[in-house]
């Protein structure tokens, strides 16, 4: 502090005379400026620590000059102390709103200006260095909250198919018991019908009291007798669409385990297809998204189906994230042999991507959705699924507004690793 720059502004040559040398006597630096004009061009030759500046000048008065200094992000801080001759409470607000820090009254005295100067130029150091070590730790924690979350999105990515797999099938669990009874009592529900039939329509037969027959009529028996089976068979046949969804659930489920499964492929598409349903369907920006489905006989594959799960999800719902703004959505998925070998293709006919964007989506941490949207983790992800866990390859084709193809190619060989 005691080297401390101070810029001094008056247009009285007396005083700028007098309290230069005053704040000369404690060892600070002083320069000196005869109007606001010239103030601003001596700031922005060399900033100074403190401003003492007078209101009361010709052309530019203090006023302009501190609120052009305020107004600027590299002078806003700097404090500046108001020199006037002026006592009324109105100007002293008006300074105050301006952004000074503090007031002397003239004439001053110099005991009081080396005080105030001190005591602001002390505030000023303090607040740097409190704003330094804010600005210290701040990127230190911040620092630590990128790592943190790069290792709870490394985890969450490769956790996520595992947890959604056991809520997946906790649901099916949970489904099955109520379906089950609902299956299980539609053939006693149809007994029990045809037996209430057969009882009314004995009643009608014996029964004489035209009340009574009057009243069943109105009950419009014939049309029961219609409608009531066909009741039932509707509830029949969403029972077994429901035990048909529950299936594929408990399929899309299936965890890893330390050793290989012989997969449907198909089985795991298709369960993968059903849990990403609701994003197919047509919403106000594009109609239903198609999904074309060409299986051709491929083998059962010894693999870890849950992994192989988490590819598909992931490069299915890129899929549907890039056609949501085609006028004629469209998901084609092709399997095959290609010797030996069991080959997948994913295409859709969205936006595409550039070869600069192609050449780096397996890049860990690499994504070109918007912040909050994607991590990036997605197709490194899937690349170290396929590649390095289970020795096959995959490869992607892609040109701006014509598409995106990936075509994994998975070896029939029992060498895949956890």
């Amino acid at each position: 502090m005691s080297s401390a720059f101070i810029l001094v502004v008056d247009d009285n040559p007396n005083n700028l005379s007098v309290i230069s040398q005053a704040l000369r006597s404690v060892g600070w630096e002083v320069r000196m400026a005869v109007d606001g004009e010239d103030a601003l061009n001596k700031v922005a030759q060399k900033r100074p620590e403190l401003i003492l500046l007078d209101v009361q000048m010709p052309g530019m008065d203090g006023f302009e000059v501190c609120q052009q200094l305020k107004a600027d992000a590299e002078t806003a801080t700097i404090p500046v102390i108001f020199m006037t001759a002026l006592s009324d409470t109105t100007s002293k607000v008006k300074g105050l709103s301006l952004g000074a820090v503090d007031y002397i009254t003239k004439p001053f005295e110099q005991e009081e200006v080396i005080a105030r100067v001190k005591l602001h130029l002390q505030l000023r150091q303090l607040t740097q260095t409190l704003e330094q070590q804010v600005q210290n730790r701040t990127l230190r924690l911040q620092q630590a909250l990128e790592d943190l979350q790069q290792s709870q999105l490394q985890l969450i990515q490769s956790e996520k198919m595992s947890a959604l797999g056991n809520l997946v099938a906790g649901v099916a669990h949970e489904i099955n018991n109520p379906v089950g009874c609902i299956v299980g009592n539609i053939g006693a529900v149809q007994n029990y019908m045809a037996d209430l039939f057969k009882a009314i329509d004995l009643c009608l037969a014996r029964v004489g009291d035209p009340d009574l027959i009057e009243k069943l009529e109105e009950l419009d028996l014939d049309f029961l007798r219609e409608d009531l089976p066909k009741v039932i068979k509707a509830i029949e046949s969403s029972s077994d669409r429901i035990t048909s969804i529950s299936k594929s659930l408990r399929t899309f489920s299936r965890s890893d385990t330390e050793t290989q499964q012989f997969f449907n492929l198909h089985d795991g598409i298709d369960s993968t297809i059903l849990i990403l349903r609701h994003r197919l369907k047509a919403n106000e920006h594009r109609p239903e998204i198609e999904v074309v489905m060409n299986y051709d006989e491929i083998p059962m594959l010894n693999c870890f189906p849950g992994q192989l799960n988490q590819v598909f999800m992931n490069l299915l719902a890129n899929a549907i994230d890039a056609v949501e703004t085609t006028n004629t959505p469209q998901i084609t998925i092709c399997t095959s042999t290609e010797n030996n070998d069991i080959k997948i293709t994913i295409a859709d006919n969205g936006i595409g991507m550039t070869e600069a964007v192609r050449a780096k989506v397996f890049d860990h941490a690499f994504t070109t959705k918007a912040v909050g949207k994607g991590t990036g983790l997605g197709l490194a992800i899937v690349h170290q699924i396929i590649v390095q866990q289970h020795w096959g390859t995959i490869a992607v084709f892609s040109e701006p507004q014509q598409g995106t193809t990936f075509v994994l190619k998975l070896p029939p060989a029992s060498n895949a690793t956890v």
